[in-house]
């Protein structure tokens, strides 16, 4: 009989304290607290000293974040447009947009997406029936753009603040660097890039944010034309020798002979791709700009 009473009672006793625990630890959790705040438990047993636990806000694990890849479209117009730049694709060339499926390996809507972005580039027309062409410039169109990008570009150099800092030169230096090694190693599409660097580092040095889009624009519209004058040596070194000329002129402030640099250094593009032109049409402006 003892036996059972003390179990009895040691039950009773047991479960009176765990529902008192229960009922404080609920008032407890009830009340605001901040991280890292102490909870005290209470006593559990009869006789046993406090126990106090930590409540910690759990630190969050750092998730690895992995680049996008590049849209089908995106990758699909860059590579149409260096094959223009390169001349791997000729004025007025059809792009057909089944065989462009079966070369980049996917469907039609990624490829009509990149011919979107091209045509509003200005380096691919359509013509109804016939689908998207390379974009031909007459020798016309190809004047009319280079007189209004010669007075632009002017005017960019002509109001660049001098001096102009260390660092900027640096930056110009660096990347002419680049364009010499890629002219030494027959890198076409590396002396494309980094010519289109230089020219975007030289004439943001202007400030005048209007007027650096236009002058981006203009020139994009003229890609196609690129790979005529870039076909021979001498006028890639003639490049490499005028950016030359144009850092000197800058370290040293010398505008006008920067403004000269800056016409001459347009001639070579045009002028080579009419040439080539009026062998192949004749002189007379064809009427179709594709």
């Amino acid at each position: 009989m003892v036996t059972a009473f003390n179990i009895v009672y040691n039950t009773v006793i047991n479960f009176t304290v765990e529902l008192k625990t229960v009922a404080r630890l609920i008032v407890l959790s009830a009340r605001p607290r901040q991280p890292g705040s102490i909870v005290e438990i209470g006593k559990m047993m009869v006789g046993k000293p406090v126990k106090r636990a930590t409540v910690r806000t759990p630190k969050s694990r750092r998730i690895p974040v992995s680049r996008p890849r590049e849209p089908a479209a995106v990758m699909i117009a860059k590579r149409i447009e260096e094959d223009i730049v390169l001349g791997r694709r000729q004025p007025r060339e059809r792009l057909v947009e089944q065989d462009l499926c079966d070369l980049f390996q996917t469907h039609r809507g990624d490829v009509r997406l990149a011919l979107f972005e091209l045509e509003k580039k200005g380096l691919v027309g359509r013509i109804p029936n016939r689908g998207a062409l390379v974009r031909g410039l007459t020798p016309r169109e190809v004047r009319e753009i280079y007189a209004v990008r010669e007075e632009l570009e002017v005017m960019a150099v002509r109001i660049i603040p001098l001096p102009v800092g260390a660092q900027d030169i640096e930056r110009l230096e660096e990347l002419q660097r680049q364009h010499t090694a890629a002219i030494a190693a027959g890198d076409l599409l590396t002396v494309f890039y980094s010519n289109l660097s230089f020219h975007q580092v030289l004439f943001g040095l202007c400030g005048n944010a209007c007027l650096i889009e236009t002058i981006d624009l203009l020139a994009q519209k003229v890609y196609g034309i690129r790979s005529y004058a870039n076909a021979f040596p001498d006028s890639l070194d003639r490049a490499r020798r005028d950016h030359l000329d144009m850092i000197k002129a800058l370290r040293g402030s010398r505008r006008e002979q920067l403004v000269a640099l800056t016409r001459r250094h347009l001639q070579p593009s045009p002028e080579a791709y009419i040439k080539d032109y009026e062998r192949r049409f004749g002189k007379a402006d064809l009427p179709l700009a594709l």
